[in-house]
């Protein structure tokens, strides 16, 4: 056990979390060397979480040649997975000559909640409701004076009864509109206030008896699940001219049609097809200095609505032309929180243009279904790992110590070869005793 660990400075903190190591010396060498040389840019770094020790460097790449609404984009990815940006790259380069993608948005509502609990007559809880409505609604105003003045702020207050699924439960169901905020903290303190509120009002009104008047606020929070808070991205193109010849056009898309059906039939194939989504997705949601916890929760619940966990992207044949589509909840936002403070975000938002959250909607969702067309499309032609173990190719050269010359070797070899790691351990081996 070690006390006041958070009251130590950082090079306490390294120098102590260091002893844990067997070697001590190599385990400090190792956090000095991922701590930025630019010290005010590291102190900067060292203030957005508690306890930070050093950086934990994340690959950040580009994928260019997206046509989003007709207006060509470059998207900034970061993640660590070798396959991908170049997915994402190929799928961009492959709807651009067919007309590009096209992105909307369907909605932007946030949810929040004020969770309590009342022991009463409902009837007498639904009129205090009704009465009080506007005097909870007041009592926000001075927070959401600013996001009012821009056009969002509080757009529904209802109570709902929960009392079917734990005895006395109820809540108060707040909608949200931000604009370009993703809004966490300015919806819970419009939560927190009407919490306060809804208390103090109970206890001072005359209806309710000693025991009703002693309503117990449990939480107060936002949702990060947000199914009015919808994007929709789509490709389309007759089926003849997906690929060179029309027969292996109509064969490809009848088989990619299938794999998307099958997604949607079975969750043990909907998880992992809709994880791949999620791989163009949060890499742009990191990249734009969001939440991408709170989107991939949001995401994979919206993917379960219908009782059964399903896949996020549909696709059809309707009269000779192939459509594929990807329709997701999105909460994010481009002003608050990194998106402003952090240099490489900064950077990335202006790379994308600079987008509002409405745009970056866009952005995202149609990395996303980026991402699922290239998954999809080496599925049923060539096979996922043809690909994929060619990406990962460097990965196992480098666990292996290759020079740059053994690589150059063996990088040419599997051009023509199946990639696995058997097969490259070999012929790295059988390089080097030569």
């Amino acid at each position: 056990m070690v006390s006041g660990f958070s009251k130590k400075t950082k090079a306490e903190k390294m120098i102590w979390i260091s002893q844990q190591f067997h070697n001590p010396k190599e385990a400090l060498q190792v956090l000095n060397t991922y701590n930025h040389s630019d010290k005010t840019l590291q102190t900067l770094h060292d203030e957005f979480i508690e306890n930070a020790l050093t950086n934990f460097y994340m690959p950040l790449g580009i994928a260019p040649n997206f046509n989003i609404n007709g207006t060509t984009l470059t998207i900034p990815m970061a993640i660590e997975e070798s396959s991908v940006v170049a997915a994402a790259s190929n799928a961009a380069k492959f709807w651009s000559a067919k007309g590009g993608f096209k992105a909307q948005t369907l909605g932007t509502e946030k949810v929040g909640h004020v969770h309590f609990m009342y022991h009463g007559d409902p009837i007498k809880l639904q009129r205090f409701f009704e009465k009080q409505k506007d005097v909870l609604l007041a009592s926000t105003e001075a927070i959401t004076q600013n996001m009012r003045s821009r056009g969002g702020g509080i757009t529904a207050l209802t109570l709902v009864d929960k009392r079917d699924a734990i005895s006395g439960y109820y809540q108060l169901d707040v909608r949200f509109e931000t604009l370009d905020a993703m809004g966490a903290n300015f919806i819970n303190s419009c939560l927190e206030q009407l919490a306060k509120t809804l208390r103090e009002l109970a206890g001072q009104y005359a209806e309710f008896s000693e025991i009703e008047k002693d309503i117990e606020i449990v939480m107060s929070i936002l949702s990060n699940y947000v199914p009015n808070c919808l994007v929709k991205a789509s490709v389309s193109c007759p089926v003849d001219e997906l690929l060179a010849t029309p027969e292996d056009s109509r064969l490809f898309a009848e088989k990619f049609v299938q794999a998307i059906r099958i997604a949607d039939a079975e969750p043990y194939r909907a998880v992992t097809h809709n994880k791949g989504i999620m791989n163009g997705i949060d890499a742009v949601v990191i990249a734009s200095g969001n939440d991408f916890r709170a989107v991939a929760a949001g995401v994979h619940a919206f993917a379960a609505m219908s009782g059964q966990y399903r896949s996020l992207s549909k696709a059809e044949i309707k009269d000779d032309v192939f459509h594929f589509s990807l329709t997701i909840p999105l909460a994010v936002g481009t002003v608050g929180g990194l998106t402003k403070l952090h240099p490489l975000v900064r950077w990335c938002h202006e790379l994308m243009g600079t987008p509002n959250a409405k745009e970056l909607m866009h952005i995202i969702a149609v990395a996303g279904l980026a991402q699922n067309f290239a998954a999809v499309k080496s599925l049923v032609t060539t096979g996922i790992q043809q690909g994929h173990m060619k990406m990962h190719l460097l990965n196992i050269l480098n666990q292996m110590g290759a020079t740059e010359n053994e690589k150059q070797t063996v990088v040419e070899h599997f051009k023509y070869n199946t990639v696995s790691h058997h097969a490259v351990v070999e012929v790295l081996e059988k390089l080097r005793a030569s």
